[in-house]
C-alpha cells in the first residue's frame, strides 16, 4: 500500500506530466492524444511508474516505445517543473495501461454468460 507521500507526489508528477505531454505530446506523437491514467511511486520517490493511454493512434506498441525514447527529454521538463519540490527528480518508467482493454474482456465473456441458457437446479 501506498504512503500518504507516495500518493501525493504521484499526484503531483501527474498533473505536471499531463501539462507535459498536452503542450508539447504534438512533438512526440503527431494526432495522438496521450492521457496519463495512473503513477506509482516508489517508497524512495526515485522511480516512478506512468501508465499511458493512446487515443487517436492504433499501433498503442510504437507510440509507447516513443514515449520511451524520449524519457530523458521529458524527466527534464519534468524536473524544470518540479525541481523546488523535491530532492531528486525520478527516474521514468512508462507502460501502457490495458484497464479498459480488460473491462472490455469482462465484459464480453459476461455478456456471454449472461446470453447462454439457465439449466434448472435440480436436487
Amino acid at each position: 500500500m501506498e504512503s500518504k507521500r507516495q500518493q501525493k507526489f504521484a499526484g503531483v508528477i501527474q498533473e505536471d506530466l499531463a501539462a507535459i505531454f498536452q503542450r508539447e505530446g504534438m512533438n512526440y506523437l503527431p494526432n495522438t492524444l496521450v492521457t496519463i491514467t495512473k503513477v506509482r511511486v516508489t517508497p524512495d520517490l526515485a522511480i516512478a511508474r506512468i501508465f499511458l493511454s493512446f487515443l487517436g493512434n492504433p499501433n498503442v506498441q510504437t507510440a509507447l516505445h516513443t514515449i520511451k525514447s524520449h524519457a530523458s527529454e521529458i524527466r527534464y521538463k519534468l524536473g524544470a517543473r518540479i525541481k523546488d519540490q523535491v530532492r531528486i527528480i525520478p527516474q521514468l518508467e512508462f507502460f501502457i495501461d490495458d484497464t479498459s482493454e480488460y473491462v472490455e474482456r469482462m465484459d464480453k465473456i459476461f455478456d456471454k454468460i449472461s446470453k447462454e441458457e439457465r439449466q434448472p437446479d435440480t436436487e
